[in-house]
């Protein structure tokens, strides 16, 4: 059995243009006897936004978790900016520039919306701090200015400054996703895996948070870009610049929007179209 240390390995130094900030190639998982991915390969290239959509049961979640390095893959090669990171930990991930949110948001009730930016940007900046924070009373020293700036350029990004000095834990569901994506961004990532963040959201709120999407990706001085999974493909088709389309754990079809609209097996994968059957197929959001 080979163990892995978890070590990022290179295979460029320099970042050419062409290279995107993260990329799979071949992805295979199987589970038991069943093959949940099956030769899946997708890019993101550097400052966009980029969705992965499917059916239930696709293999989202799974690509999802070999992306972030929660599950290892039977095969194929995970690449963050050109860097293998196939057999590397989520915390050597993370170092590296990648970033995820989840379904239910994964917050820390007690503390308040601008202190989860601020340990974000110290656990990845300044570590050392967060022990002298907890252990010794003369740690509490003034932030750095690149903190403060951070810090207070994504509660302005993401419209939070208003709830800034309130507790997490009485902030409505939509308010929570800004909070999870704004302490995700506090870490400066390459890219970020947004985990059907519009879940759970009334028409208001989807809305709000798509136009936050679009803002982010725009103003980041990093150029981040976000790789969507989310079940409202209209979004998803408003949003992306490249969408990936998983069923069965296959990849059937990639493209742009417009190339997604007009995919049979796409409509396909939706509907259950059948050849033989000619009654009208009902519409599915986001498809013509």
């Amino acid at each position: 059995m080979t163990i892995s240390t978890g070590e990022i390995h290179t295979t460029s130094d320099t970042l050419a243009p062409e290279i995107p900030v993260l990329a799979a190639s071949g992805i295979t998982v199987h589970f038991g006897g069943l093959t949940a991915l099956s030769d899946v390969s997708i890019t993101v290239p550097q400052g966009t936004i980029v969705g992965l959509v499917g059916p239930n049961g696709a293999g989202k979640s799974t690509l999802f978790a070999v992306l972030s390095g929660l599950l290892r893959p039977a095969s194929g090669r995970v690449e963050l900016r050109g860097k293998d990171v196939t057999n590397a930990t989520p915390q050597s991930r993370a170092r590296h520039g990648l970033a995820r949110t989840f379904q239910q948001p994964e917050l820390f009730m007690g503390l308040t919306v601008r202190e989860h930016l601020v340990l974000a940007h110290r656990v990845r900046f300044a570590p050392r701090r967060l022990w002298r924070d907890m252990v010794d009373p003369r740690a509490l020293l003034p932030a750095s200015r690149d903190e403060d700036e951070r810090v207070n350029g994504l509660l302005e990004l993401l419209d939070l400054t208003h709830v800034a000095r309130g507790a997490v834990g009485a902030l409505p569901l939509g308010t929570s996703r800004l909070v999870e994506i704004a302490r995700a961004l506090a870490t400066r990532p390459d890219v970020v895996l947004l985990d059907e963040p519009l879940s759970g959201l009334d028409m208001r709120e989807s809305e709000n948070l798509a136009s936050i999407f679009r803002r982010v990706v725009a103003n980041d001085e990093r150029r981040v870009s976000l790789l969507m999974v989310e079940h409202d493909v209209a979004t998803v088709l408003s949003l992306s610049s490249q969408i990936f389309v998983l069923d069965f754990g296959e990849l059937i079809a990639s493209g742009t929007p417009a190339d997604i609209r007009n995919n049979a097996s796409v409509r396909s994968a939706y509907l259950g179209d059948d050849d033989d059957d000619q009654s009208p197929d009902p519409p599915v959001p986001g498809l013509p």
